[in-house]
């Protein structure tokens, strides 16, 4: 009998996925029962400081939905029919018990919806801790910083008091440690991808992403290693796609069949906002002084630009896009956003206007995590990427 070994980058790529389409939340349930008295603390996405989940010993889980494998029946009852789908499918969850194995929810500063939502979730789940994650909108250090260290130093107390115990500076700061360590990781395997989008495709990188979520970080951080060092041990064939930059997937994500789609059209991701939580802060954070003070200044001044950032002037906006754009050598922007989404489809105009001046061609659709009808997106990605083609070699 002939047996076959299969490659270990397949062997990750298929765990990530397992983790992904599980929506009990096993993998959280199954580190709380390895040590009595753990706690979990999920979060929604974009991003909140996970170094004080992580630095009060509980786990940080992102919940980001239940995507397109999940039916909404009760949530429909909590939400207007034009309202995006993440707060629905998230009600869900909770309503149906899936996430009973958290002990708290952070829901950060995105969007009037999520605010609500937060209020929502102290109403429905009033034996679990809540609370909704301000951030500044003053970028002046003594006045939006001590702001944003006042809200991270209400957070660190509520954590504690939850645990049982202070949380200390020393804590906090290996926690960071521990978070640089995957933030670089996550740089190298996005600048990887941008280099060899063929051998690294975006619907690998968006599930070991997503593993991140449900993950000690630090198993986490080897996890993504493990992958570059075995997706180089698999030669896989290059093709003559477009390479393109993803925009406006901050919160509510895309279907995976939606990523595969664009990717089987003929471009190739070379850059996105997926999981914005995972690439928020640009560089390392010092770990070796005030941590409060350090996350504060590394939010305010290194940290990446969104719909759901306050910009403290309008020329600001776009220049992140078209930075990402330039150094990832992408040859367009596809603009792919939740419908109803008033962050990213209020700022798409303003977007396109910079691209439209630096003559940077894109395209735009909408869609819903649980978007089932790809061919549309399907054809008119792979339109833009032949247009592309033609225009580059014109």
């Amino acid at each position: 009998m002939v047996t076959t070994t299969k490659p270990r980058v397949i062997e990750i790529v298929e765990r990530c996925e397992a983790l992904f389409e599980d929506l009990h939340f096993n993998a959280v349930k199954d580190w709380k029962a390895a040590e009595p008295g753990r706690k979990a603390i999920g979060y929604m996405p974009v991003y909140v400081p996970r170094e004080l989940i992580h630095a009060a010993g509980m786990l940080p889980v992102g919940i980001l939905g239940g995507g397109d494998q999940l039916e909404v029946i009760q949530g429909d009852a909590y939400y207007q029919s034009y309202i995006c789908r993440i707060p629905r499918s998230t009600i869900e969850l909770g309503l149906t018990g899936r996430l009973d194995c958290l002990d708290g929810m952070l829901f950060p500063s995105i969007c009037d919806v999520i605010r609500n939502l937060s209020g929502m979730w102290q109403i429905l789940f009033k034996d679990k801790y809540v609370r909704y994650v301000d951030v500044p909108q003053n970028y002046q250090d003594d006045v939006g910083g001590a702001f944003y260290i006042q809200e991270m130093q209400q957070i660190r107390d509520d954590l504690a008091q939850l645990r049982g115990a202070p949380i200390t500076d020393d804590e906090l700061n290996a926690s960071i440690a521990v978070y640089n360590d995957n933030r670089r990781a996550i740089r190298d395997l996005y600048a990887y991808r941008a280099a060899k989008p063929w051998q690294a495709p975006t619907s690998e990188v968006y599930l070991l992403l997503r593993a991140g979520m449900v993950l000690p970080v630090e198993e986490h951080t080897a996890l993504v290693r493990e992958y570059l060092a075995a997706v180089e041990q698999l030669p896989r064939p290059k093709r003559d796609n477009a390479r393109v930059v993803i925009n406006g997937s901050f919160c509510e994500q895309p279907p995976l069949a939606l990523i595969k789609s664009i990717e089987m059209s003929g471009c190739y991701i070379v850059d996105d906002d997926f999981i914005l939580v995972t690439r928020w802060l640009q560089g390392d954070v010092p770990a070796d002084g005030d941590p409060l003070a350090e996350l504060s200044k590394a939010f305010l001044h290194a940290s990446a630009s969104t719909a759901a950032k306050y910009d403290t002037t309008r020329e600001e906006k776009g220049m992140f896009l078209l930075k990402q754009v330039k150094t990832r050598g992408a040859e367009g922007v596809v603009f792919a956003a939740p419908s109803f989404c008033d962050p990213a489809l209020l700022e798409r105009p303003m977007l396109q206007d910079v691209l439209a001046r630096q003559k940077i061609p894109y395209t735009a659709f909408k869609y819903a995590e649980n978007t089932g009808q790809m061919a549309p997106i399907r054809e008119q990605a792979g339109t833009f990427a032949d247009s592309i083609k033609l225009w580059s070699a014109a």
